[in-house]
């Protein structure tokens, strides 16, 4: 059975850097695994994403040195059960605020008895190249947890939501955060308010073991969060990525001659 490269690197204290998907296409999956990042996340929440497409990606993305993970569009536990079982290997919880729901999240995501996911059919065992009995016997191991920290009421809250057992990593959303703090919306958020924020949550992951995680517009920024000590990085999504090329071919060439 594979291991989750990027659950045990993180783990270790190492950083690990990806993107999201939003196009919901497993070829434009594929091409962006095939560029090296460590992980890919698919998102369910706000790209036009089903279930099947998602099996679809996450084997696209399998092909290469590259987790796949999925943020699903609301936290329950059918939903986290499905993607699961579609071959996801972690599962990010949007805009949480409370234990009870990062204890909510962490039973969706394991086998009894450390949790409730039921036991079914599915492509799991087939993307972690291995069979069902292994899989039964070493997900809770391997699957990657993950909550997503995007509101004011999360960072007064952060305690106890990274205190919660079997959380391994969280991952900051700026834009939401902002917003929550009656601020503008940004990647690049120019607030002290923001960065005092941050500064709460890296050092609150520190006491309790978890890996901290943030989103960023620039490569700039992504290596600068990592030398503070994040360690679930990421950068836009896929369709920043074509966008930001495209008008920057098109901003280069002159045809009014």
């Amino acid at each position: 059975m594979l291991a989750n490269h990027v659950k045990h690197r993180i783990k270790s204290g190492k950083p690990c850097f990806g993107s999201l998907l939003n196009f919901g296409d497993p070829l434009v999956a594929e091409m962006m695994a095939s560029v090296g990042f460590d992980w890919l996340l698919v998102d369910g929440e706000h790209g036009p994403i089903d279930l099947a497409t998602m099996a679809t990606m996450f084997a696209t993305i399998t092909r290469y040195d590259c987790a796949p993970f999925v943020r699903v569009h609301a936290l329950n536990e059918e939903n986290v059960k499905r993607v699961l079982d579609a071959g996801a290997w972690g599962v990010l919880a949007p805009n949480m605020k409370t234990r009870e729901e990062a204890e909510l999240l962490v039973r969706a995501c394991k086998y009894p008895p450390a949790g409730s996911r039921s036991l079914g059919a599915g492509r799991f065992a087939l993307s972690f190249k291995t069979d069902p009995p292994t899989y039964f016997a070493r997900a809770n191991d391997e699957i990657l947890v993950i909550a997503q920290i995007e509101h004011v009421d999360a960072v007064r809250n952060i305690d106890a939501i990274l205190g919660v057992p079997g959380i391994d990593a969280c991952y900051v959303g700026p834009n939401d955060w902002c917003a929550s703090a009656g601020l503008a919306p940004s990647l690049e958020p120019p607030h002290p308010e923001f960065e005092e924020a941050m500064q709460t949550v890296l050092a609150a992951a520190n006491r309790h073991g978890v890996a901290a995680g943030i989103h960023c517009l620039k490569a700039e920024t992504v290596n600068r969060r990592i030398k503070e000590g994040w360690r679930l990085v990421g950068m836009v999504n896929d369709q920043r990525f074509l966008l930001s090329a495209a008008k920057a071919a098109r901003d280069a060439v002159k045809t009014d001659l």
